[in-house]
């Protein structure tokens, strides 16, 4: 089962999360039908968002956007802190040759352009920082901007494996930061453990979950606390009253095509859920929207 871990080490000198998202990335490329370069972008970008969400409280939520120049166009995923987890690709089916290292090219998918981390915290207003790509390869960018924007130093690492029929044969990743007052005993001896750990795609192909994924970046440290387990799952908060209620936001013009159409088709871009709207659906949708177009008019005047 795909689980999202909470722990400190060090007496508290260390916070780390990480977490196993096989089964999630594989509904995400389900849905979204990706080949690999979009599944490891999505795929990691998703997971990032996970480890990002770990840290807020009950009832809000994280959005991280990739918005780059890249044959993949942006890419979204949003997470809560309950461990749900969306998202979606502008270009699903984009091919590209391995890179110099010999793996999937996910920074010449996403190219250049901006970063932006919003989080939605039950404020009126969410708040969104943004920086500009540096790499494009996830993990990097997200290293830059919580030490750019949010002054979090802090080491992460992203993966995605993917099969040459296009399964996800593990996928996951890992936050760790030391808190202030770490001491530099402490931040080498992390520092030595991560330049020694395999890839976390590769750690989880190889059967470690969350817990063992924690313990592998800290090796060496025998006062690991384990704080937390949160399972994860892929879920999409649309439903068919909530697209009405965007298209009763249409203009009047547009209300009425689709009227006169009989028919109508909505596709949620996050979970590729269809929603079909019938004849009198469609009645019934232009006329509440002429009530509360006259009602309108009668305030104003």
């Amino acid at each position: 089962m795909d689980q999202l871990v909470k722990a400190t080490a060090a007496n508290g000198q260390l916070r780390v999360f990480a977490a196993v998202t096989t089964d999630v990335v594989a509904e995400a490329m389900r849905r979204h039908d990706c080949w690999p370069v979009a599944a490891a972008a999505l795929g990691r970008t998703m997971t990032g968002a996970l480890l990002s969400a770990a840290n807020l409280k009950n009832k809000e939520s994280v959005t991280i956007k990739f918005k780059g120049d890249g044959p993949l166009g942006t890419v979204t995923a949003d997470a809560t802190a309950d461990g749900s987890v969306r998202g979606c690709v502008d270009h699903p089916h984009v091919h590209l040759p391995l890179n110099a290292h010999g793996k999937i090219d996910v920074g010449g998918g996403i190219g250049q352009g901006i970063l932006s981390v919003t989080r939605f915290t039950g404020l009126k207003e969410p708040v969104t920082g943004s920086v500009n790509i540096v790499s494009g390869e996830i993990a990097d960018d997200l290293i830059h901007y919580l030490y750019t924007s949010e002054q979090t130093p802090s080491s992460i690492g992203l993966g995605v494996l993917v099969s040459p029929e296009v399964q996800c044969l593990g996928a996951g990743g890992f936050f760790v930061q030391p808190l202030p007052g770490a001491s530099d005993a402490v931040i080498d001896r992390l520092e030595g453990n991560l330049k020694g750990i395999s890839s976390v795609s590769h750690m989880v192909e190889g059967g470690l979950d969350a817990e063992g994924i924690v313990r592998s970046v800290l090796g060496g440290f025998d006062d690991v606390k384990i704080l937390s387990h949160t399972d994860l799952a892929f879920r999409c908060n649309c439903s068919k009253n909530y697209i009405t209620d965007r298209l009763l936001t249409l203009g009047e013009a547009d209300l009425r095509a689709l009227r006169d159409d009989g028919t109508a088709e909505v596709k949620c871009h996050f979970c590729s859920a269809v929603y079909t709207f019938d004849q009198e659906e469609l009645d019934a949708m232009y006329n509440v929207a002429q009530k509360m177009r006259a009602m309108r008019t009668g305030h104003e005047k």
